[in-house]
């Protein structure tokens, strides 16, 4: 093992990692990139399929983000936003986005993270009912298998088990409801409005046990990510919007995976018809070069909360790198970007060779469903097509799957029980094919593997 290596298992304590085992495997370390591609310390050349955790959108070498960051930082490495500070990337940025918000929005407040975005937007629906009278009105309802983060009312926000076992979450007042994926929770005859009606249903069953004048605000992925890449079936969205407008709850949608181009429509809220008071994204806002993210908020919000702020005499929140002038230049290059470069376009052609070649793999032995939307997809893997019954855990198919795809130099994400995929926004139509037969190869390995 290098000394690099040894060093890495030495001092470096990994996120989202078994920590025993990777005192017995050490990391993969990865040294350069060249577009969608990344090149480990030992020469091996990738396809990064999952664009790193979902954000590396335009690849791993682009020149004009790079130069970005270095132009401010030699002008202006950094400036807060607390007290009337300000500098002219983060004003530029804010008005940017504010011009291609999928629904009017009024301000845009900046951050370093997912995470934290998600738990601004927390504490602004706290903040926001107090300031309307309603200081009730504090539950908040997310998902099963929803992903929002990790800080720790974002991770109590998310609905998923390994996100809170042995850390005492979630917190009080975070409920949940069923996850809405239809291969794993629709009934046997159940049609799939008819199973969307009965998750509407369950939603507003929830709002009335609870009392609506109790609950704040309902969270949720336009298309579930780190869930499993779960695409929302047909009325869902439009059933949850109108219980929610009927009981006045807000409805905070997280895009810090779906946003900038990934399901093929600019934000997943267009491509399903979301109408937010509050939005939060991230990764895709500067291509993962610079750490930040942005909530946007609406002006009937906005309202009450800055008058909040008068009567209290200030605003007691902010991130001492929130609008970090070099973040926030490096976002608006990139939103420059995908502009000039047509990105829109590009994931229209690529999405679609994607999503027909995830479909084609649903009909081999080892995949129960395939599923996605843009550049984003999953495949499910069973044991028994006909049942649906899921592997042993212990087995580790999907990883055996992942591991296979590393060794032919393609990067992709084993979660759970499916295969993940989320390449460059910058990927072409023939490295979306040469991935596609890769994975062909490797399901087909894995299954002579699972009969040895």
């Amino acid at each position: 093992m290098s000394t690099l290596n040894q060093l890495d298992i030495d001092h470096h304590l990994h996120p989202q990692t078994n920590l025993r085992q990777h005192e017995e495997v050490g990391p993969l370390i990865i040294e350069s990139g060249d577009g969608p591609y990344v090149v480990d310390t030992d020469g091996n050349r990738y396809f990064e399929g999952m664009s790193g955790l979902w954000c590396a959108s335009l690849g791993f070498s682009e020149k004009r983000l790079a130069d970005a960051a270095h132009r401010q930082m030699s002008k202006l490495p950094y400036q807060q936003t607390f007290a009337h500070r300000s500098s002219r990337p983060v004003i530029e940025l804010a008005a940017r986005l504010l011009e291609r918000a999928p629904v009017p929005m009024s301000k845009v407040m900046f951050q370093s993270s997912g995470s934290e975005a998600i738990d601004t937007a927390i504490k602004l629906v706290w903040y926001y009912q107090a300031a309307s009278g309603r200081p009730g009105k504090r539950k908040i309802i997310g998902r099963r298998r929803g992903y929002h983060g990790t800080t720790v009312a974002a991770a109590s926000l998310t609905g998923l088990p390994n996100m809170q076992t042995g850390w005492g979450l979630p917190l009080p007042d975070m409920l949940h409801v069923t996850c809405p994926h239809f291969y794993r929770e629709g009934r046997a005859g159940e049609t799939e409005q008819a199973f969307s009606a009965r998750l509407v249903t369950e939603l507003e069953q929830l709002i009335l046990a609870e009392g609506a004048q109790n609950i704040g605000a309902f969270f949720a992925e336009p298309v579930m990510g780190t869930g499993g890449v779960v695409v929302p079936p047909q009325g869902y969205f439009e059933g949850v919007q109108a219980v929610l407008r009927k009981h006045d709850i807000l409805f905070i949608v997280d895009e810090v995976i779906c946003g900038f181009g990934r399901t093929g429509h600019y934000w997943g809220s267009q491509a399903f018809g979301l109408v937010p008071d509050m939005l939060a994204c991230a990764k895709g806002l500067s291509s993962a070069y610079q750490p930040i993210s942005a909530l946007m908020l609406s002006d009937t919000l906005y309202q009450a909360i800055a008058s909040q702020t008068n009567a209290l005499g200030g605003f007691g929140h902010g991130f001492t790198y929130g609008g970090h002038p070099v973040a926030a230049a490096v976002a608006l290059e990139t939103l420059h970007l995908y502009d000039e470069y047509r990105i829109l376009e590009r994931v229209a052609a690529t999405g679609a060779l994607l999503q027909a070649g995830l479909h084609q793999l649903a009909e081999h032995p080892l995949v129960g469903e395939a599923r996605g939307i843009g550049l984003m997809g999953a495949l499910e893997l069973v044991a028994d097509k006909d049942t649906r019954a899921p592997f042993d855990p212990q087995l580790q198919v999907p990883k055996r799957v992942t591991d296979a795809l590393q060794r032919r130099g393609f990067l992709l994400r084993a979660l759970g029980a499916s295969v993940l995929f989320a390449p460059p926004l910058i990927s072409t139509p023939a490295q979306i094919g040469t991935l596609l037969a890769a994975v062909r190869e490797c399901l087909d390995e894995t299954v002579r593997g699972l009969h040895d």
